[in-house]
């Protein structure tokens, strides 16, 4: 579906046929989104989890650099926009290929009663001498699961730490040429390489932070990011007319440290809900998250025209200060424990 409306994008010819096929495309994102975290995180030891969904999280850096070369390439070609939309068909092939023989996962066949299946499942991907977790049977779990107690508690700091995670990530990529330009550091072209030496900060971040997050920890890791994150921001708030240098190794340091939030924006809502709910559980996270990176893509260019690029990015430190407090109230350690002992709530 992502590949067949990126398509059609290339030959829309009314605004209208533009916003829907770009809508449809979020919609199907947005179930991607928790089907492949879920199977990753139900497939993986808890050794490699922090790895597994590093490597997601550094493989949606990765494509947002590639969309930047991408745009800079194409910069004033005829029509080069609507190639740079079509162009989502050629990693959409590449998952068709690599996703076509995916297995069910174990957990939730097992959590079904489908005992037999889930133990085919297991002999394929590990062997016959690796054994499945104890897992409840579980009917349909209805949603309203996630809006009571302990649940309810972890899905408020889930979706308001996500938000103060990608906000200003996203007025960042959405608008970064406009950004760059604002601080000096050219236009056009020189914008867009700009912002592809910052995405490339952020894909770079993420490598060393899915192993941080195992020697580490999860909780220490994210307001070590989170204050460092927001030390940039600040800078770049309140000091928009530094030389150049600073500005970029504060967008660095930004965006370096914006690997380990990053990765845990996906591995903490697999992580602490069980599997009859944990799709469901991080689709309402990052769904909720995603009003506000719909209020910044609308209210960014107003802001930067109103108010100029320093309090734009003092905005941007104030979420992720609010991210940080947050965090450190309600954040918790998951490091080390499997599935069923992160999303317990019985001995909480």
């Amino acid at each position: 579906a992502i590949g067949l409306f990126s398509l059609l994008s290339v030959f829309v010819a009314e605004a209208w046929q533009l916003v829907a096929a770009r809508f449809l495309i979020g919609v199907f994102v947005g179930a991607d989104y928790p089907i492949a975290t879920s199977l990753i995180a139900e497939f993986t030891p808890k050794e490699h989890r922090s790895i597994s969904m590093g490597m997601v999280s550094a493989a949606w850096y990765l494509g947002a650099t590639v969309a930047a070369v991408v745009g800079y390439g194409l910069y004033g070609v005829e029509d080069g926009w609507k190639w740079m939309l079509g162009s989502a068909v050629v990693p959409c092939v590449v998952l068709l290929v690599g996703r076509h023989d995916i297995p069910e996962s174990p957990l939730w066949l097992a959590s079904k009663g489908r005992h037999a299946e889930a133990r085919a499942v297991m002999d394929r991907v590990f062997g016959p001498d690796v054994e499945l977790a104890p897992v409840k049977p579980a009917d349909k779990t209805p949603l309203a699961t996630l809006l009571h107690g302990e649940y309810l508690k972890r899905m408020i700091f889930l979706g308001v730490f996500i938000l103060c995670q990608v906000v200003p990530m996203y007025a960042i990529y959405t608008f970064g040429p406009e950004i760059m330009t604002a601080f000096g550091l050219g236009e056009g072209h020189e914008a867009i390489l700009g912002e592809s030496a910052v995405s490339l900060f952020f894909l770079v971040g993420s490598i060393p932070a899915m192993f941080w997050l195992n020697s580490m920890g999860r909780r220490p890791l994210l307001l070590m990011s989170f204050a460092l994150m927001a030390a940039g921001l600040l800078v770049l708030g309140l000091w928009p007319t530094a030389p150049v240098t600073v500005i970029i190794l504060a967008f660095g340091l930004y965006a370096f440290f914006s690997g380990g939030p990053g990765i845990l924006q996906w591995l903490y809502p697999n992580e602490l809900f069980p599997t009859e709910v944990r799709a469901t559980a991080v689709g309402v996270a990052i769904g909720f998250s995603r009003i506000g990176t719909i209020a910044a893509t609308y209210g960014t260019p107003l802001a930067l025209d109103a108010w100029g690029v320093g309090p734009v990015m003092l905005v941007a430190a104030g979420l992720v200060l609010l991210g940080l407090v947050l965090s450190y109230f309600l954040a918790p350690e998951t490091r080390g424990k499997s599935l069923a002992e992160t999303s317990g709530i019985d001995d909480r």
